[in-house]
């Protein structure tokens, strides 16, 4: 069988068939560009001869890894004992990454996930059906023996560190009847994307054994967008650094490349400077609560190992104000009362705009920070979002709200700081107010990050801006929880009951999987978009939440810019992607990260999309 090519209506007739005949139905997320399954049913255990470009890879589904022997199943050959170089989950130091260490790694945990961290699927068969439709147990099994990997290129140093659109993500995969597989892609984080594939080709036995019931397997696919994100805001909220790690394996899982970590904010300072300790110990909302040069780099290292680069943003001129708590005179508002005349949430303070010393402190600053990045990021986000002009009435170096002043003082602390970033190898990232509100030139090189929905996305690339879409509208998932303000009773009490947020409703998984970046656009306009980030800003998101807010909302997003929003022109259905998304929080679930569900169970036992449909 054949899904996700062909016609329409075709299309619409395998999806049908797969649903009535199978039970559950195999459900790669995102959607690959091409697969085709039959009925035959392998089994899979430990002991998988594992090859790369001809090399044996000794792989450890264990924790800690311990030597391995393998000999070949087609030779009479000594086995061979070689020892691993690191446990398993460790990634080795960078900036120097081996092609063979992220393959070796990216095995390990494939195969951790399909043999020790799998899932009886209950859920997507018919009501106590399980036992009756799985894979019957005591017949004769032939095992997957062979996993057999081909990199048809060499990885470079951009690899790892890669402008969007440089690494060829492309694979394929295919699994024989007769228990062997293949993976082949360009790059070393296309192998990483086919092995994500190929752990959702297996479930567990309810006898305990692993299987999968879909043999042959053929899978050809490739990313739409080169840049598919999360931004995690780790300012306003402060994360363990586990917490960052496991949000970076769930989005291996998903096919996603870019963390944005939006790592100060006006509340805390978190990040360690050693040039200006200062500005941690006295930011920081209490001591311990922040990132060290070492946490950066193990956090872009654990990222590269996954196919993913982090981007750092510290936000400027706005979203700063924490600096006054160590260099005061740099900081114009900062605690400004009333905060709703000053700036978007408290407390207020931006940089003074026509301050030498603000020069002389932010190349302090990137002369520190951005060498220790370059080595593992083609990025740097220098913000520029919500700068309010009121806040320049307090100005000393200003002393006025009109923007006939004030633009120009930011494109200068726009050119200076673009400067600063270039300077380092590094291109920047702004927010779209920089070239849309305040009418700031920036160069080609430049990517502007959109949020404010509407018709920015337009407007942007038809001035030839390049573009990441975050549209509030669609993308926030920090939205719909309600204030994170308090009201006194009253006025206050009842002109902001029932207490809503900014950016309501929730925005559900449908919500999510329905917006198309490139939507209403021209073919030029279209390529300039580069993909998207869900945004987790983190007023009301911790370590205790994150995950549920994440996940499986992040996926919805992650296989609109893996898969495209659109099948031969025709939007994909919720019916048909329902089940598969019910299926992949199962086996995110499965594997450590506590995603929330997206339906009760009724409704996708038997991977009936229609169960719960609403009726016209």
């Amino acid at each position: 069988m054949k899904l996700f090519g062909g016609s329409k209506a075709w299309l619409s007739t395998c999806l049908v068939l797969l649903v009535a005949v199978i039970a559950p139905v195999q459900a790669v997320w995102p959607a690959p560009s091409n697969i085709t399954t039959g009925q035959s049913t392998l089994w899979i255990k430990h002991g998988v001869f594992v090859t790369y470009n001809g090399g044996i890879v000794c792989w450890s589904s264990l924790s800690p890894a311990p030597s391995c022997m393998f000999s070949s199943p087609s030779t009479n050959k000594k086995p061979m004992v070689l020892q691993l170089p690191w446990t398993y989950g460790f990634s080795p130091p960078g900036p120097k990454f081996s092609s063979r260490d992220i393959v070796t790694g990216g095995v390990s945990r494939a195969m951790d996930a399909i043999l020790n961290k799998n899932f009886v699927p209950w859920k997507l068969y018919a009501r106590n059906k399980v036992q009756e439709t799985e894979a019957a147990y005591n017949k004769p099994k032939t095992y997957i023996t062979r996993l057999e990997i081909t990199q048809t290129a060499k990885d470079s140093d951009s690899t790892w560190k890669p402008v969007a659109g440089e690494v060829d993500e492309s694979y394929s995969l295919s699994l024989d009847t007769k228990g062997t597989a293949k993976i082949q892609a360009v790059s070393a984080v296309g192998v990483l994307r086919a092995l994500e594939s190929f752990t959702q080709l297996f479930f567990k036995h309810s006898q305990g054994s692993i299987y999968t019931s879909v043999a042959p397997v053929a899978i050809t696919d490739a990313p739409t967008y080169p840049h598919r994100g999360i931004l995690m805001d780790v300012a306003r909220n402060w994360y363990p650094i586990e917490n960052i790690f496991r949000t970076l394996d769930a989005m291996s899982w998903n096919k996603m490349n870019r963390l944005h970590l939006h790592v100060t904010d006006s509340q805390a300072w978190p990040l360690e400077i050693p040039s200006m300790p200062e500005l941690a110990q006295n930011g920081a909302y209490a001591k311990g609560l922040t990132y060290s040069p070492s946490d950066i780099r193990s956090i872009q290292t654990y990222a590269i190992h996954r196919g993913i680069e982090v981007i750092v943003e510290i936000d400027t001129p706005g979203h700063i104000g924490i600096v006054a708590e160590s260099y005061p005179d740099l900081i114009t508002a900062w605690g400004a009362e009333p905060w709703t005349t000053y700036c978007a949430e408290p407390p207020c303070g931006q940089f003074r705009l026509n301050e030498p010393k603000v020069d002389k402190f932010l190349d302090k600053l990137m002369d520190d920070l951005l060498p220790r990045l370059a080595s593992y990021t083609a990025y740097f986000h220098t913000g520029g979002d919500e700068v309010n002009f009121q806040e320049y009435l307090l100005d000393p170096t200003v002393g006025t709200n009109d923007s006939a002043v004030i633009g120009p003082l930011i494109q200068k602390f726009t050119d200076k700081n673009h400067a600063r970033v270039r300077k380092a190898g590094l291109i920047p990232f702004v927010w779209e107010e920089i070239p849309a509100s305040y009418n700031v030139s920036i160069g080609e090189d430049v990517v502007v990050q959109s949020w404010l929905g509407g018709t920015a996305i337009q407007d942007l690339t038809a001035k030839g801006h390049k573009v990441i879409d975050s549209n509030y509208n669609y993308w926030y998932l920090d939205c719909g929880r309600g204030a994170w303000l308090t009201f006194e009773n009253g006025d206050a009490f009842d002109g902001n009951y029932p207490f809503n947020d900014w950016c309501g409703p929730t925005k559900s998984w449908g919500l999510v999987y329905s917006y198309d970046p490139r939507a209403n656009l021209t073919e030029e306009q279209a390529k300039l978009v580069l993909g998207g980030e869900v945004a987790a800003w983190s007023e009301e998101i911790d370590e205790t939440n994150l995950d549920n807010i994440l996940w499986p909302r992040a996926s919805a997003a992650g296989e609109v810019l893996w898969s495209g929003r659109t099948v031969d022109g025709q939007n994909r259905s919720q019916i048909e992607a329902g089940p598969r998304l019910n299926e992949f929080r199962e086996r995110m679930v499965a594997r450590g990260v506590r995603a929330a569900p997206i339906t009760m169970v009724f409704c996708t036992q038997g991977m009936d999309g229609s169960t719960c449909e609403l009726p016209m």
